[in-house]
């Protein structure tokens, strides 16, 4: 699951996080892996310029310091940027701090990448905003480099050229995973191609067959080799009968009901789903995290 309170969009953010911060982040981190989930996600925004202000808010709190933060009260959840904007960075500087939140966690990181959206966050830190496709596809090549084995990493493309610069912790895993994020055409080839998933942004679930199928299409005809993860953003969810309007694209209903729902996804080829629950408190998210946990992930 992607944490509430850390960025606080109105396309998803409920009432309860605008009041929310450090503490309601640790209980529902906790909660989250005490439950069993797979991995926890921390958005990726420096600015947000006045004119989507009022839709995204200003609320998106850095990734880095938010995984880290609750990498110390967590024992093995998984730790996911879904998604970065390496773009706006250095990637020696993001390597740098990955790493280090890879080893302070024990290997639990997983780097998500995007391309990002918002022009004026580009503008202002220096960085082509229509270049940002280029920028990207150079910084996933930098980042295997720099989040490789090697203390000395070494990188000699058209944007970003180093070797010889020590970088130590070095992250604990072997093979650091690049999931990259997004659903546009050079998205999905960028994921397949370059990347060890994929992290679509909202495609609805008929949508996701043609292009889970154009990933393997492009990764059988480069040659592909090793694993690779799809995932998918579910709809929001409620475990049981809910006694207020939850929305009508909400799945609501009993363990079994939900679990017939969301294993549809795996018959397209989908490896992992991302949810989403509505609350109206911090208990209730946590209560809902703690009944899928313990009703809805057995069925499936």
């Amino acid at each position: 699951m992607q944490l509430p309170v850390q960025s606080q969009s109105t396309l998803y953010a409920e009432g309860w996080e605008a009041e929310a911060g450090p503490d309601d982040l640790l209980e529902i981190a906790r909660t989250a892996d005490r439950a069993g989930f797979d991995y926890l996600a921390s958005c990726d925004h420096v600015g947000i310029p006045r004119r989507l202000a009022a839709a995204m808010s200003t609320v998106w709190y850095d990734p880095v310091a938010t995984l880290a933060f609750l990498a110390a009260a967590t024992e093995r959840v998984r730790l996911l940027s879904h998604v970065a904007i390496v773009g706006l960075r250095h990637p020696l500087l993001t390597a740098k701090q990955y790493a280090t939140l890879d080893h302070l966690s024990a290997g639990r990181l997983i780097l998500g990448v995007g391309a990002g959206h918002v022009q004026e966050e580009f503008e202002a830190l220096g960085v082509d905003f229509r270049q940002r496709g280029p920028v990207l596809d150079e910084c996933l090549d930098a980042l295997r480099a720099a989040l490789g084995p090697d203390e000395f990493p070494e990188h000699h493309g058209k944007l970003y050229d180093f070797e010889g610069l020590g970088q130590r912790p070095r992250p604990v895993q072997d093979h650091v995973p690049l999931w990259v994020g997004g659903s546009s055409p050079a998205a999905v080839r960028r994921a397949a191609l370059k990347g060890d998933g994929w992290l679509p942004q909202g495609d609805p679930r008929d949508r996701l067959p043609a292009q889970i199928a154009r990933i393997r299409e492009l990764r059988e005809q480069a040659g592909a080799q090793g694993p690779f993860t799809v995932g998918a953003i579910v709809e929001p969810l409620c475990v049981g009968t809910p006694r207020w309007e939850v929305g009508r694209r909400t799945l609501t209903g009993g363990p079994r009901e939900l679990a017939e729902s969301l294993r549809a996804y795996r018959a397209m080829g989908v490896h992992q789903i991302q949810v989403r629950f509505r609350s109206r408190s911090r208990g209730e998210l946590t209560d809902q995290i703690a009944a899928f946990g313990a009703e809805v992930a057995p069925e499936l």
